[in-house]
């Protein structure tokens, strides 16, 4: 569904589930290690082809020389001018680094959502779209990962369309005979790559990093996961770089070799398997992989870039979304003719419920989400930054209309009977948005927030004192003090 509000899940169900699956799954194992094979295995082929089916790997000779030339060159440019960050994530309600550094690079106006953070898509070229660069070295740089992206498109038609055509239906169940079929279709439904994540990792600059804990792969720099908030059974395509700078060697044996991992979901019966990459390389998650499989990524020797296109779920993600949802909303704000003053243009209860649900939207899921990320996305463009001034515009303004919502209240603007239907109903909104504000100021003044350097450090922003611009105070306490007295007056 596209409407719906926005709550800032703590420990949502999934997250317990996931967690006692886990539990439950080292317990079953214990001090063992459960069996996994590398395509050096003589077991490995069958293994392939009868539960990772749908992982395909392409070897760096199989992409055009010229393309590889570029994307590297955009790798370096975007670790050269900075724009590569840890994140600062919240995991089990913890705020943590990720230990890989990245940037989003995608569509206008597109974000990925992941771990509470929205990162939001510095754009590459799109010609309905005049988009400003900082420099003409990373406007080079979105293009190479927008021409990577239009050739992985192409690849992973072809490789879906061999999934349905050139497989021995006689050798397979009818059960993946469907499979097959399902391929055929998405093949030619399939809708091109809209982001791709950028990742850099550099092992030895790590003092940590954790050991695989079921198989023994060797040390993880991404954990097991499956990627988030994609469109259900698409494809995933990870092009890999790993290269030789000035702080390490290239080792000889294949484990010091960066590795993609894959497991069945929760199955300890089925061994795992863990690919080797070699520079250049690029494997591709076909289907509904990501679903029924997790993956990890086992740190090799050398530093590595990786570029990860993928089809992120679009409906609440994108500017032209939050920007809809918040004209929908300012649209019940009217002017009063002669006095420069503003209205509620409708009373009506869902009206005006919905705005205050948009209100938190867009505070907490655009705003603060963006601002927390500090200063990083002028380091490539203007784009989000104007954006964020568009939206901040309609927050504003959505400010007001809470005001005149909160000031009909205190008048004998609607009934008894209404006005406790509108008190029940817009007070657990404000509450969040009162104890949504005390949470993200709380994060902005963490530890590790203040560990950042100024271009990283996370802003509490819209933040606001004694502004009289503003109709209402950031601290929502006296607000709800009063409506809840009320509330006990009229029940």
């Amino acid at each position: 569904m596209c409407d719906g509000k926005y709550r800032m899940k703590r420990n949502s169900k999934g997250d317990r589930e996931k967690e006692a699956k886990k539990k439950k799954l080292l317990q079953q194992i214990g001090n063992a290690r459960l069996p996994f094979v590398t395509p050096q295995d003589e077991k490995c082929h069958d293994l392939w082809k009868t539960s990772y089916a749908n992982l395909d790997v392409c070897a760096a000779q199989e992409t055009p020389a010229e393309l590889h030339q570029h994307v590297q060159k955009a790798f370096l440019t975007l670790l050269r001018n900075g724009c590569l960050f840890q994140d600062l994530v919240q995991l089990k309600g913890k705020n943590i680094l990720t230990p890989v550094s990245r940037i989003l690079i995608g569509q206008p106006g597109y974000t990925y959502r992941y771990l509470n953070t929205r990162l939001f898509a510095v754009p590459w070229p799109d010609r309905n779209y005049n988009i400003t660069y900082s420099t003409q070295e990373l406007a080079d740089a979105c293009k190479a990962f927008y021409d990577l992206n239009t050739f992985l498109y192409e690849q992973t038609k072809l490789k879906l369309h061999r999934c349905a055509a050139t497989r021995e239906f006689s050798n397979i169940s009818p059960h993946q005979r469907l499979l097959e079929k399902d391929c055929q279709v998405k093949e030619d439904d399939l809708e091109s790559f809209n982001v791709t994540l950028i990742n850099y990792m550099n092992p030895q600059a790590m003092s940590y990093l954790r050991e695989e804990p079921y198989f023994g792969m060797g040390r993880m720099a991404v954990s097991w996961h499956h990627d988030e908030n994609l469109v259900a059974e698409s494809t995933v395509a990870v092009y890999s770089y790993s290269y030789q700078d000035n702080t390490t060697e290239i080792g000889e044996d294949e484990m010091s070799k960066w590795h993609v991992g894959l497991k069945i979901a929760w199955d300890i019966e089925t061994p795992g398997l863990a690919v080797p990459l070699n520079p250049g390389d690029t494997y591709f998650l076909l289907d509904n992989l990501n679903q029924t499989h997790q993956h990890c990524v086992i740190a090799g020797s050398q530093p590595r870039f990786s570029s990860t296109h993928r089809l992120v779920e679009s409906c609440k993600g994108t500017l032209n979304y939050i920007l809809s949802r918040c004209q929908s909303a300012v649209e019940n704000l009217c002017a009063i003719p002669n006095n420069g003053g503003t209205k509620l243009k409708s009373l009506e209860l869902d009206i005006l419920k919905q705005a205050e649900e948009v209100h938190n939207e867009v505070e907490f899921e655009w705003l603060r989400q963006f601002w927390f990320q500090g200063n990083r996305y002028t380091k490539c463009s203007d784009f989000w930054i104007k954006a964020m001034e568009d939206l901040e515009v309609q927050w504003r303004h959505m400010e007001t209309m809470t005001s005149h919502l909160l000031e009909g209240l205190g008048k004998d603007t609607w009934t008894q009977n209404d006005k406790c239907k509108i008190v029940k109903s817009i007070f657990p909104l404000l509450q969040e948005r009162h104890d949504l504000r005390q949470e993200w100021r709380e994060r902005c003044r963490c530890n590790l927030a203040e560990s950042l350097s100024v271009d990283e450090r996370p802003q509490f922003y819209p933040c606001w004192n004694d502004d009289l611009s503003l109709p209402l105070p950031l601290d929502l306490s006296s607000i709800l003090s009063k409506l809840e007295h009320m509330m006990e007056e009229m029940e």
